[in-house]
Protein backbone atom coordinates (compact mmCIF):
# COMPACT_ATOMS: atom_id res chain seq x y z
CA UNK A 1 0.00 0.00 0.00
CA UNK A 2 1.15 3.56 -0.70
CA UNK A 3 0.06 6.98 0.59
CA UNK A 4 -3.10 5.72 2.28
CA UNK A 5 -5.07 8.47 4.05
CA UNK A 6 -8.54 7.26 4.97
CA UNK A 7 -11.25 7.81 7.56
CA UNK A 8 -13.80 5.05 8.08
CA UNK A 9 -17.27 6.31 8.95
CA UNK A 10 -18.40 5.26 12.43
CA UNK A 11 -21.71 3.42 12.55
CA UNK A 12 -21.74 2.95 8.78
CA UNK A 13 -21.02 0.21 6.24
CA UNK A 14 -17.86 0.86 4.21
CA UNK A 15 -16.98 -1.37 1.26
CA UNK A 16 -13.43 -1.71 -0.08
CA UNK A 17 -13.28 -2.74 -3.73
CA UNK A 18 -10.69 -2.93 -6.48
CA UNK A 19 -9.01 -5.21 -9.00
CA UNK A 20 -7.30 -8.39 -7.81
CA UNK A 21 -4.02 -7.54 -6.10
CA UNK A 22 -4.97 -3.91 -5.50
CA UNK A 23 -4.30 -4.13 -1.74
CA UNK A 24 -7.86 -4.17 -0.44
CA UNK A 25 -7.44 -7.20 1.86
CA UNK A 26 -4.09 -5.88 3.07
CA UNK A 27 -5.76 -2.60 3.97
CA UNK A 28 -8.46 -4.46 5.90
CA UNK A 29 -5.94 -6.65 7.76
CA UNK A 30 -3.87 -3.62 8.76
CA UNK A 31 -6.94 -1.69 9.89
CA UNK A 32 -8.01 -4.68 11.97
CA UNK A 33 -4.61 -5.04 13.61
CA UNK A 34 -3.94 -8.42 12.02
CA UNK A 35 -0.95 -7.09 10.07
CA UNK A 36 1.53 -4.35 10.96
CA UNK A 37 2.24 -1.63 8.40
CA UNK A 38 5.89 -0.80 7.74
CA UNK A 39 5.10 2.89 8.10
CA UNK A 40 2.38 5.29 9.11
CA UNK A 41 -0.21 4.98 11.87
CA UNK A 42 -3.57 3.31 12.28
CA UNK A 43 -6.01 4.56 14.88
CA UNK A 44 -9.02 2.49 15.86
CA UNK A 45 -11.54 3.74 18.43
CA UNK A 46 -9.03 6.36 19.54
CA UNK A 47 -6.23 3.81 20.05
CA UNK A 48 -3.07 3.90 17.93
CA UNK A 49 -2.51 0.23 17.10
CA UNK A 50 1.25 0.67 16.69
CA UNK A 51 1.50 1.56 20.38
CA UNK A 52 0.23 -1.89 21.38
CA UNK A 53 2.32 -5.04 21.59
CA UNK A 54 1.12 -8.32 20.07
CA UNK A 55 -0.74 -9.44 23.18
CA UNK A 56 -2.37 -6.05 23.69
CA UNK A 57 -3.55 -5.97 20.08
CA UNK A 58 -5.07 -9.43 20.49
CA UNK A 59 -6.90 -8.27 23.62
CA UNK A 60 -8.09 -5.12 21.85
CA UNK A 61 -9.45 -7.19 18.96
CA UNK A 62 -11.23 -9.63 21.26
CA UNK A 63 -12.91 -6.79 23.15
CA UNK A 64 -13.93 -4.52 20.27
CA UNK A 65 -13.69 -6.25 16.88
CA UNK A 66 -15.58 -9.02 15.12
CA UNK A 67 -14.56 -10.83 11.94
CA UNK A 68 -16.41 -12.47 9.07
CA UNK A 69 -14.13 -14.22 6.58
CA UNK A 70 -14.74 -16.17 3.39
CA UNK A 71 -13.49 -19.38 5.06
CA UNK A 72 -15.81 -18.88 8.07
CA UNK A 73 -13.10 -19.45 10.75
CA UNK A 74 -15.20 -21.91 12.73
CA UNK A 75 -13.69 -24.49 15.10
CA UNK A 76 -14.58 -27.92 13.74
CA UNK A 77 -14.66 -29.61 17.15
CA UNK A 78 -17.22 -27.17 18.57
CA UNK A 79 -20.96 -26.98 18.00
CA UNK A 80 -22.66 -23.99 16.38
CA UNK A 81 -23.67 -22.66 19.79
CA UNK A 82 -20.13 -23.09 21.15
CA UNK A 83 -18.59 -21.39 18.11
CA UNK A 84 -20.85 -18.37 18.62
CA UNK A 85 -19.81 -18.09 22.27
CA UNK A 86 -16.09 -18.66 21.58
CA UNK A 87 -14.80 -15.06 21.02
CA UNK A 88 -16.20 -13.84 24.33
CA UNK A 89 -14.93 -16.94 26.08
CA UNK A 90 -11.41 -16.35 24.76
CA UNK A 91 -11.64 -12.76 26.01
CA UNK A 92 -12.58 -13.97 29.47
CA UNK A 93 -16.24 -12.98 29.17
CA UNK A 94 -19.46 -14.90 28.93
CA UNK A 95 -22.23 -14.24 26.44
CA UNK A 96 -25.68 -14.86 27.98
CA UNK A 97 -27.30 -17.96 26.49
CA UNK A 98 -30.38 -15.88 25.76
CA UNK A 99 -28.34 -13.58 23.50
CA UNK A 100 -26.80 -16.56 21.69
CA UNK A 101 -30.26 -18.06 21.18
CA UNK A 102 -31.64 -14.77 19.88
CA UNK A 103 -28.72 -14.42 17.46
CA UNK A 104 -29.32 -17.92 16.10
CA UNK A 105 -33.05 -17.23 15.74
CA UNK A 106 -32.38 -14.01 13.84
CA UNK A 107 -30.16 -15.86 11.38
CA UNK A 108 -32.52 -18.85 11.12
CA UNK A 109 -30.04 -21.38 12.49
CA UNK A 110 -31.55 -22.12 15.90
CA UNK A 111 -32.25 -25.74 14.87
CA UNK A 112 -28.54 -26.20 14.10
CA UNK A 113 -27.29 -25.25 17.58
CA UNK A 114 -25.88 -28.70 18.39
CA UNK A 115 -24.39 -29.42 14.98
CA UNK A 116 -20.71 -29.11 14.15
CA UNK A 117 -19.44 -27.12 11.15
CA UNK A 118 -18.72 -30.18 9.00
CA UNK A 119 -22.46 -30.93 8.96
CA UNK A 120 -23.39 -27.47 7.67
CA UNK A 121 -23.60 -26.00 4.18
CA UNK A 122 -21.44 -23.01 3.22
CA UNK A 123 -24.37 -20.65 3.64
CA UNK A 124 -25.17 -22.07 7.08
CA UNK A 125 -21.54 -21.73 8.18
CA UNK A 126 -21.47 -18.09 7.13
CA UNK A 127 -24.71 -17.50 9.04
CA UNK A 128 -22.99 -18.93 12.11
CA UNK A 129 -20.15 -16.45 11.57
CA UNK A 130 -22.66 -13.60 11.39
CA UNK A 131 -24.53 -14.90 14.46
CA UNK A 132 -21.21 -14.90 16.32
CA UNK A 133 -20.84 -11.22 15.49
CA UNK A 134 -24.44 -10.43 16.44
CA UNK A 135 -24.17 -12.25 19.78
CA UNK A 136 -20.83 -10.77 20.80
CA UNK A 137 -21.81 -7.21 19.79
CA UNK A 138 -18.39 -5.84 18.72
CA UNK A 139 -18.07 -2.15 17.93
CA UNK A 140 -16.44 -2.86 14.55
CA UNK A 141 -16.87 -5.76 12.14
CA UNK A 142 -14.30 -6.52 9.44
CA UNK A 143 -15.57 -8.78 6.65
CA UNK A 144 -13.23 -10.12 3.95
CA UNK A 145 -15.12 -11.41 0.88
CA UNK A 146 -17.97 -12.67 3.12
CA UNK A 147 -20.07 -13.84 0.16
CA UNK A 148 -17.27 -15.09 -2.09
CA UNK A 149 -17.97 -18.80 -1.55
CA UNK A 150 -21.76 -18.59 -1.25
CA UNK A 151 -24.67 -19.14 -3.60
CA UNK A 152 -26.80 -16.14 -4.53
CA UNK A 153 -29.52 -16.67 -1.89
CA UNK A 154 -27.08 -17.28 0.98
CA UNK A 155 -25.04 -14.29 -0.14
CA UNK A 156 -28.10 -12.05 0.04
CA UNK A 157 -28.85 -13.23 3.59
CA UNK A 158 -25.31 -12.46 4.72
CA UNK A 159 -25.34 -9.03 3.07
CA UNK A 160 -28.74 -8.23 4.60
CA UNK A 161 -27.35 -8.80 8.09
CA UNK A 162 -24.11 -6.93 7.48
CA UNK A 163 -26.16 -4.03 6.17
CA UNK A 164 -28.39 -4.18 9.26
CA UNK A 165 -25.53 -4.04 11.80
CA UNK A 166 -24.88 -0.26 11.52
CA UNK A 167 -28.45 0.39 12.71
CA UNK A 168 -27.31 -1.18 15.99
CA UNK A 169 -24.33 1.17 16.15
CA UNK A 170 -21.78 -1.26 14.70
CA UNK A 171 -19.23 -0.07 12.15
CA UNK A 172 -18.77 -2.52 9.27
CA UNK A 173 -15.81 -2.63 6.87
CA UNK A 174 -16.23 -5.12 4.04
CA UNK A 175 -13.85 -6.17 1.27
CA UNK A 176 -15.68 -7.42 -1.80
CA UNK A 177 -15.10 -7.93 -5.52
CA UNK A 178 -18.84 -7.62 -6.24
CA UNK A 179 -20.15 -4.15 -7.25
CA UNK A 180 -23.69 -5.22 -6.32
CA UNK A 181 -22.57 -6.06 -2.78
CA UNK A 182 -20.54 -2.85 -2.55
CA UNK A 183 -23.56 -0.83 -3.65
CA UNK A 184 -25.19 -1.67 -0.31
CA UNK A 185 -22.50 0.31 1.50
CA UNK A 186 -22.73 3.91 2.69
CA UNK A 187 -19.15 4.56 1.53
CA UNK A 188 -17.09 2.76 -1.10
CA UNK A 189 -13.28 2.86 -1.18
CA UNK A 190 -11.89 1.95 -4.62
CA UNK A 191 -8.29 0.73 -4.61
CA UNK A 192 -5.78 0.18 -7.39
CA UNK A 193 -2.09 -0.80 -7.23
CA UNK A 194 -1.94 -0.19 -3.48
CA UNK A 195 -3.39 3.31 -3.72
CA UNK A 196 -6.83 4.66 -2.96
CA UNK A 197 -8.15 5.45 -6.42
CA UNK A 198 -11.44 6.98 -5.31
CA UNK A 199 -13.83 7.27 -2.35
CA UNK A 200 -17.47 7.41 -3.40
CA UNK A 201 -20.98 6.95 -2.07
CA UNK A 202 -22.64 3.55 -2.29
CA UNK A 203 -25.94 2.83 -3.97
CA UNK A 204 -24.95 2.68 -7.66
CA UNK A 205 -23.43 -0.67 -8.66
CA UNK A 206 -22.77 0.53 -12.23
CA UNK A 207 -20.78 3.56 -11.03
CA UNK A 208 -18.81 1.31 -8.68
CA UNK A 209 -18.05 -1.15 -11.48
CA UNK A 210 -16.88 1.72 -13.69
CA UNK A 211 -14.62 2.99 -10.88
CA UNK A 212 -13.07 -0.48 -10.47
CA UNK A 213 -12.41 -0.67 -14.22
CA UNK A 214 -10.87 2.80 -14.15
CA UNK A 215 -8.57 1.75 -11.28
CA UNK A 216 -7.56 -1.33 -13.28
CA UNK A 217 -6.82 0.82 -16.34
CA UNK A 218 -4.58 3.11 -14.30
CA UNK A 219 -2.76 0.07 -12.88
CA UNK A 220 -2.28 -1.41 -16.37
CA UNK A 221 -0.92 1.89 -17.69
CA UNK A 222 1.52 2.11 -14.79
CA UNK A 223 2.78 -1.42 -15.51
CA UNK A 224 3.33 -0.62 -19.18
CA UNK A 225 5.16 2.60 -18.28
CA UNK A 226 7.39 0.72 -15.84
Amino acid sequence: MHDIDLDILQGRLTAIVGPSGSGKSTLLFCAAGLEEPTGGTIEVLGVELGSLNTRQRATFRSEHIGFVFQDYNLVSSLSVEENIALPARLAGHKVPKKRIREAMERLGIEKLARRRPDRLSGGERQRVAIARVVANQPRIVFADEPTGALDLQSGHVVLDWLQALPAQGTTVVMVTHDPLAAARADQVVVMGSGHIHQVMAGGDSHAIADAILAAQAVADTAEVSA
